[in-house]
């Protein structure tokens, strides 16, 4: 990998992240990505920078159903020091069952909730970030899952957008409830469920948070495109780490620039064609493992990794279609093959923002959510019958 030498960055004193008993030395988060942070990836990210790396999310019931998918997607590698897993729920009841499952079990290390995602068929039952508008529901999920959680001395945190939209903000009261139920960290993504990904994530909301909780770890999600700007949002907030998604996608190597980043040293990857071919074929390699030997499926998951990992670079339209649509892992050798691997790193044409950001849009939302802080008789029915069978968001 091409290591290059940037002006030198003054080191951050930012002390490692405490999340209970856990210490992440290198205080960055790999934001839980459905059908991107499996095991794979999250390997090839911890090859090469330190951090607390979040498995996808899962829901609470297909969980506690014990569903194949589920129990996938909660599996780790050997070797990896902290199990860190996501719950989305909106039913207490369910949420705290998944999470008595986790300890019991001994399946995880760290347990984050979902309360950040905007996607329509997540807020549509209330869940994500539509959740917080209801005190009592939000409420009794985290008290409930950090009570469970507690019993097996494993740290809770919750993961949360500013609101469903400006006119609707919740992060403030969130986190305040979180903090007094004893979560061990707070992270907010600076955007709202209306925004999607468009726009600019609104770092000021970060520092009133930050401000607004002196006592626990607030960290700061949106944005993070680059190790400057990781340095930046930790100067510009004062939050204790930052969480990291987006920025990420066909970048593994982001995480080496933050620890470099964070310890005050200048160098940072600046890969040519021939190091991102031969990163691409590994995660291909990694994938058919994560999917049991199933080529096909593994095969059919990279797909979406490549417009990521060939932004930027001169490839070609055919070849990008294939690589696209690539069956086996043969074949993608054989594409791979095709490329001019001796081109250098192209500059600002392959980083920055990434992945589709989406636009503004009323958030789906059950019927009357907005009318009242407080589930109504007819909600809380719903609510009850609500959980997703299928990971998502």
């Amino acid at each position: 990998m091409t290591v290059v030498a940037t002006p030198p960055t003054p080191k951050l004193e930012l002390p490692p992240l405490q999340l209970g008993g856990i210490t992440v030395d290198t205080p960055v988060i790999l934001a839980p990505m459905a059908g991107i942070t499996n095991s794979a990836f999250r390997r090839l990210c911890r090859e090469y920078g330190g951090g607390l790396y979040v498995a996808e999310m899962v829901t609470s019931r297909a969980l506690v159903e014990r569903t194949p998918e589920s129990l996938r997607i909660i599996s780790h590698d050997d070797d990896e020091k902290v199990r860190s897993v996501q719950l989305y729920g909106v039913d207490p009841k369910t949420v705290g069952a998944a999470v008595r499952m986790l300890v019991e079990e001994d399946r995880a290390d760290h347990i984050d909730l979902n309360f950040g995602c905007p996607v329509p068929k997540v807020t549509r039952r209330g869940g994500g970030s539509a959740l917080p508008w209801k005190i009592d529901l939000f409420t009794s999920i985290v008290q409930t899952a950090v009570k469970e959680a507690s019993k097996g001395g494993i740290p809770l945190t919750i993961k949360m957008r500013k609101g469903i939209d400006e006119d609707h903000l919740t992060y403030l009261d969130a986190g305040r409830i979180a903090r007094d139920s004893g979560v061990a960290a707070v992270a907010l993504h600076g955007r709202t469920a209306a925004q999607f990904y468009s726009g600019q994530a609104d770092w000021s909301s970060i520092a009133r948070l930050r401000e607004a909780l002196p006592d626990i770890p607030v960290l700061g999600n949106g944005d993070i495109w680059s190790a400057e700007d990781a340095v930046r949002m930790v100067r510009e907030t004062g939050v204790d780490g930052v969480v990291v998604g987006r920025g990420c996608q066909g970048r593994p190597w982001l995480f080496g620039d933050l620890q470099a980043a964070f310890e005050g040293k200048d160098e940072r990857h600046r890969p040519g064609l021939r190091e991102v071919a031969e990163g691409v074929y590994r995660h291909a390699e990694l994938m058919v493992e994560t999917f049991g030997n199933d080529e096909y499926k593994a095969l059919r998951e990279i797909r979406k990794h490549m417009a990521w990992y060939f932004k930027g670079y001169v490839v070609g339209g055919e070849l990008r279609a294939k690589l696209a649509t690539v069956p086996t892992l043969e074949v993608l050798r054989e594409l791979l093959g095709e490329l001019d691997l001796d081109l250098p790193y192209p500059g600002v044409d392959s980083e920055g923002p990434r992945g589709r950001a989406g636009s503004p849009k009323r958030p789906a939302l059950p019927k009357d959510w907005l009318d009242s802080r407080q589930l109504n008789a007819e909600q809380s029915a719903d609510i009850a019958a609500a959980e997703l069978d299928v990971s998502g968001g």
